[in-house]
């Protein structure tokens, strides 16, 4: 998906536009899906994509949705990451390439991951 950053601009939110285009993050425990318990799917708030499944949510304390998997190997894109003084894994759309968070190898499931991924960057449909 191919759009210009003054497109971006126009279609997303103040917020989204800081977290999807400039990778930021919002505060912890502040998201509006960080206690969300509903059943169904978690998509890309810039493009629709879909992410995440409700069945993969989890409270994991950190402040942020949290989903030890997603929706399938294609939806989100891994890229390493050592901003900030950090060694760590970014999350990206693989439709729109918007940021969604990072993801750790200390989940509590048999996965072994834990998607730290900001409220900002999700939208939800429910099942």
């Amino acid at each position: 998906m191919e759009k210009s950053e003054e497109e971006w601009k126009e279609e997303l939110s103040k917020e989204e536009y800081h977290i999807l285009r400039q990778k930021g993050t919002e505060r912890p425990f502040t998201g509006k899906y960080n206690d969300h318990k509903e059943d169904g799917k978690y998509l890309c708030a810039g493009c629709q994509n879909e992410l995440f499944e409700s069945e993969a949510k989890f409270d994991s304390g950190c402040g942020w949705p949290s989903f030890d998997q997603s929706i399938n190997k294609l939806a989100v894109k891994e890229t390493f990451d050592k901003s900030h003084g950090m060694m760590r894994t970014e999350i990206t759309c693989s439709n729109c390439g918007g940021h969604l968070g990072h993801v750790f190898n200390d989940g509590p499931t048999e996965t072994g991951q834990r998607y730290c991924i900001n409220s900002t960057a999700l939208n939800f449909t429910k099942k």
